[in-house]
């Protein structure tokens, strides 16, 4: 897994690209999302338009964000998820938990809508 992070207004753009499946660079990610919710960032784009696919390790890193961001008082949205993406978000049982969009606009907007 590879990532990068650019903004976008007020909002956080993280752009993940190859197999989301937990090792080392899940660490890096984490930290510097952390520190970014301490200091102040509040909206969290996450781009899955070249995740090839995620495991179950890989759904515990999303939920591992998703929490971080949450608990900070943030919001995060994942946009462009392919069906391999979806389906293991479905068979783990948080596909309710993430707000999906198929467009990186739709999420713009949704956390554009955000306080």
């Amino acid at each position: 897994m590879k990532f990068q992070f650019s903004k976008d207004t007020d909002i956080d753009v993280v752009t993940l690209s190859g197999n989301v499946m937990g090792g080392p660079e899940f660490e890096p990610l984490h930290n510097q999302v952390k520190e970014m919710v301490e200091a102040g960032a509040r909206k969290f784009l996450f781009d899955f338009g070249s995740v090839k696919w995620i495991n179950s390790t890989g759904v515990g890193i999303m939920v591992s964000l998703y929490l971080s961001i949450k608990n900070g008082g943030g919001r995060m949205v994942i946009c462009r998820p392919n069906e391999r993406v979806r389906g293991t978000y479905f068979i783990s049982q948080v596909d309710s938990l993430f707000e999906t969009f198929e467009a990186i606009e739709e999420g713009q907007k949704a956390l554009s809508a955000s306080a």
